[in-house]
């Protein structure tokens, strides 16, 4: 399946005008072509024989295509309305979202990485609802990846749409193309973090968001 690269979420036309202390509902889609799982179940049984595995049996005819709808899945991010609500308390402390389940690809070796990622931010003048933190995490998650660049793109994409005073995102995550091949280094897992704004430049916000999202589980 032919995929560009990785690049920032697609607003639709009907929101991307409005400012952004107004964006009660911007709809998030997945800015990506349109996947041929023809030709990409075609292509599956190709690398399949070419690796000597036979795709005859009754058992496994029908893998190529269990793989391109398997890989379809993985890369396609259902879409979202990034719902935000006015911070009409003022509300000025960090609110943080612990142990999101994240699943990606390994754009190495197009093998999983599974873990669990904590989002945190310091509210501006709106404040989000909680569960898009986990929606924006699966939108840049769902395509071929490195964790360095995803922790990077959810804390940008939030600093950017959401205008908070600090983001904070950690991910913990095993990656597969380590464990289960090459080294087979079992059990290790890999930790990145984002921190913009306050949450990077003030001492004191820094290190309560570091310990609320404490010690990896």
């Amino acid at each position: 399946m032919t995929q560009h690269p990785p690049a920032a979420a697609h607003i639709a036309p009907e929101a991307s005008h409005a400012p952004k202390s107004a964006h009660a509902g911007l709809h998030v889609v997945h800015d990506a072509t349109e996947t041929d799982l023809v030709a990409a179940e075609l292509a599956a049984g190709q690398f399949l024989r070419a690796l000597g595995i036979s795709t005859d049996s009754e058992s496994t005819r029908g893998t190529p295509g269990r793989m391109a709808r398997a890989y379809a899945e993985l890369f396609s991010p259902r879409p979202f309305a990034l719902t935000t609500f006015p911070n009409d308390e003022g509300y000025d402390e960090l609110v943080l979202a612990r142990n999101i389940p994240l699943r990606s690809v390994c754009e190495h070796h197009l093998l999983p990485f599974v873990g669990t990622a904590h989002i945190g931010y310091l509210p501006g003048r709106r404040i989000l609802g909680l569960s898009k933190l986990a929606r924006v995490l699966e939108h840049f998650a769902s395509r071929p990846q490195v964790q360095e660049r995803l922790t990077k793109q959810v804390a940008d994409w939030l600093h950017t749409e959401l205008d908070p005073q600090g983001v904070g995102v950690v991910i913990q995550a095993e990656h597969t193309c380590m464990t289960l091949r090459g080294v087979q280094a079992i059990g290790t897992t890999t930790m990145t973090s984002t921190l913009l704004g306050l949450l990077r430049t003030d001492a004191r916000s820094r290190s309560e968001f570091l310990a609320l999202a404490g010690p990896p589980r």
